[in-house]
């Protein structure tokens, strides 16, 4: 395929490297979609993730499905972030650590056959975005690659859950999407066939995709009517139809009607690899004489056959196929293929997104072929078929089937094809002639462009997040821990007007700035004056940073209750990570300087586990440590509030102690409030002991010579 001048590619792939705009990918059959997702996977510098609505599309597009990468159940969406069966069941997010470091950290999500994807589950895919991403961002933020064409195959929608869900959506398709009419997305269609070369098939062709049915194009299409056609078995032809049960019982029919014996080949299956994946049959069932397609390409680099090939089966044995090539004539002893079953997760080392093997599906890569259904059709390009199309029952099926072939004279129809056989969907051809009003001109591709430079200059200079995570904590401390750390308290909200002051508001004004020196600038990203003032810009935000950072870190905050304690916990967590995040992506571009693509894969490695990022990988145990020494330390490093900071830490050590060796919880020994206590009012006898809030009587009876031990000789120090 010769599409490395093909200009609508070439506009594709500069939207999706050169903007942070989504883009809707279409054409008819043949125009190179799929070629155009292998080299975007092959070279793009993007971090990306590639779905499909199926597991044969998904093996198909090397990627996973939808529905296992973000661990959705099979049951309709339902705004709210539900799902339904039956109105009964619902759904939670259960990722791993992996998982959302990987959500957190992808630059583009890619989805495949988007025509197959039904609108609600489109929202469930932003709905899990949005929770791990940003989530007033539709989709999180995240770059969106949707390829397909609306006038194939259609997503599967059953008639009791378009009762629910006709609720909530227009239409079943994707465009329907919540979500996605929040955005701004772009469209480009592949036109330039190469699949056929026949303009007069083409022009039919188009007519059936685009239902400009008239009755010429009929009678030009059921020119292929042969009734009772019986092909030679050295022509190859393949029948489609439309239903799997149809297909099934042909292809059984037919091997039974064989001389010879039969011989089964089971397929060899390693790891995890779910039934709906399997790219072939599991017992493959065949004998000499047998009309086979192979399933696969050709790894051996001779190119011998390639997937879609028809083939006679010359010889068998019980470890043995040897298969001739219906158009090249070639004998072919074909060998065990291998499909993997992959999962995405993140490199060890470099931190990019990789894919993971989980299983292996090995098999001859053949399967009966006297018919197919076109469903299983999508794809693939037949020099002969005989097309049963006058069933179809789905909008697109008849499209699909007759674009399989590559030209008139080698598709025959079995009974004559009418209107009613060409299904349509209005609303398809309505949002088809209003996407293509979105596709960019080049002012508008450059705006694109200008547009996405600005937007991630916002990304390094917004603050927003970090004041959110700084005033959160303040606010928990302000009510429930004022009257332990009124210091900290103190400190907290005297920072958070700073912060305010010198970094929020600065950003705000400064925003205004480099928009105006963007928008007035022809060469805005070497412009050097732009480059000078993001310089500025980043080290005097940095510098601001620094006493909000240097706060934080020497923070030591403790409480009993528990569920003041996760919140804390929560809070303090989140306000490292902005922190730190911020800190680092103005130490890159002081340092580098400023460019979207490296920003924006600076920001996603930073991304990784709070910003660890690439130079400083933490084992799980280690940053848990970590935490809890951050957040929960209370031994040495105490402050003024406590009134006595040494006799806090040794009160504190004693009581950390004495729940170690009884096994229990720190508080069941004695609460915070108390030791607090102690170190106000330094009691000296067992009376003065008793009048210390939360000591009560028990507790002076079991703990009171101890802690007035510790009180003397800390005290007297």
């Amino acid at each position: 395929m010769k599409a490395e001048h093909n200009a609508a590619m070439e506009l594709a792939r500069d939207i999706v490297e050169t903007t942070g705009t989504h883009l809707f990918l279409t054409g008819r059959a043949g125009t190179g979609k799929t070629t155009f997702l292998r080299r975007l996977k092959e070279d793009s510098p993007k971090r990306m993730v590639v779905l499909a609505p199926t597991g044969i599309a998904a093996i198909n597009a090397e990627g996973v499905t939808i529905h296992s990468f973000f661990q959705l159940p099979f049951a309709p969406y339902l705004p709210g972030n539900s799902f339904t069966a039956d109105g009964k069941a619902a759904y939670r997010f259960r990722f791993s650590k992996e998982k959302i470091n990987i959500i957190r950290s992808m630059d583009l999500l890619v989805i495949d056959e988007i025509s197959m994807v039904r609108a609600d589950l489109l929202d469930a895919v932003d709905a899990v975005m949005r929770r791990y991403r940003d989530r007033f961002k539709p989709f999180g933020g995240v770059q969106l690659l949707m390829i397909g064409d609306l006038r194939q195959l259609a997503p599967v929608v059953k008639d009791d859950e378009w009762q629910l869900l006709s609720r909530y959506y227009e239409t079943p398709y994707f465009f329907s999407s919540s979500a996605l009419k929040e955005t701004e997305y772009c469209t480009v269609e592949l036109t330039e066939v190469y699949r056929q070369s026949d303009r007069r098939f083409l022009e039919l062709l188009n007519s059936i995709r685009e239902n400009r049915i008239t009755p010429d194009i009929l009678t030009s299409l059921n020119s292929r009517y042969i009734p009772g056609f019986r092909p030679a078995k050295d022509e190859g032809y393949i029948r489609l139809v439309t239903h799997n049960h149809t297909a099934h019982d042909i292809n059984a029919d037919e091997l039974s009607r064989l001389p010879g014996p039969s011989f089964t080949f089971t397929a060899h299956i390693e790891g995890k690899f779910p039934e709906y994946s399997y790219p072939t049959d599991l017992q493959l069932e065949l004998r000499r004489g047998a009309q086979v397609m192979f399933v696969k390409n050709d790894t051996g680099g001779e190119h011998r056959y390639c997937n879609g090939t028809i083939g006679e089966v010359t010889a068998l044995s019980e470890d043995m196929i040897e298969v001739r090539c219906n158009d090249s004539g070639e004998l072919v002893t074909v060998k065990p293929e291998e499909w993997a079953n992959a999962r995405y997760v993140l490199d060890d080392t470099s931190r990019e997104i990789r894919e993971e093997i989980e299983g292996v599906f090995m098999q001859y890569p053949l399967k009966t072929a006297w018919a197919i259904t076109i469903h299983k059709s999508q794809g693939l390009t037949f020099d002969h078929a005989i097309i049963d199309a006058a069933g179809a029952f789905a909008h697109g099926q008849t499209y699909v089937a007759l674009s399989r072939c590559r030209t008139l004279e080698g598709l025959v129809l079995s009974m004559p094809l009418t209107e009613k056989a060409v299904i349509t969907d209005d609303k398809v051809e309505t949002f088809s002639r209003e996407a293509r009003l979105s596709t960019p001109d080049t002012a508008r591709l450059d705006t694109l462009r200008r547009t996405f430079y600005i937007s991630t200059l916002g990304l390094l200079f917004d603050f927003a997040p970090a004041e959110a995570a700084l005033s959160a904590l303040t606010r928990i401390v302000d009510e429930h821990l004022y009257r332990l750390y009124p210091r900290q308290l103190a400190a907290l909200k005297e920072e958070l007007e700073r912060f305010k002051e010198n970094i929020t508001g600065v950003a705000a004004r400064f925003a205004v700035q480099y928009k105006r020196l963007t928008d007035a600038s022809e060469h805005y990203a070497d412009d050097p004056a732009i480059r000078q003032r993001v310089h500025a810009g980043a080290e005097y935000f940095k510098e601001q940073l620094a006493p909000a950072i240097m706060l934080v870190g020497k923070m030591r905050l403790e409480t009993d209750n528990k569920e003041i304690k996760k919140r804390l916990k929560d809070a303090l967590s989140e306000l490292n990570m902005q922190l730190s995040v911020k800190d680092a992506l103005l130490s890159h571009v002081i340092d580098e300087g400023f460019s979207p693509a490296t920003f924006m894969r600076q920001k996603a490695l930073l991304a990784i586990d709070g910003g660890a990022g690439v130079t400083e990988k933490k084992s799980r145990a280690a940053r848990k440590g970590r935490a809890e020494a951050d957040i929960m330390q209370s031994a040495a490093d105490v402050t003024a509030d406590d009134g006595n900071p040494r006799l806090y830490s040794e009160l504190t050590e004693w009581r950390r102690a004495e729940a170690a060796r009884l096994g229990i919880p720190a508080y069941m020994v004695m609460q915070q409030k108390a030791l607090l206590g102690i170190c106000r009012h330094v009691p000296r006898t067992k009376d003065m002991l008793c009048r210390i809030p939360y000591m009560g009587k028990r507790g002076v009876e079991k703990y009171g010579e101890e802690i007035l031990r510790i009180v003397r000789e800390t005290a007297d120090d």
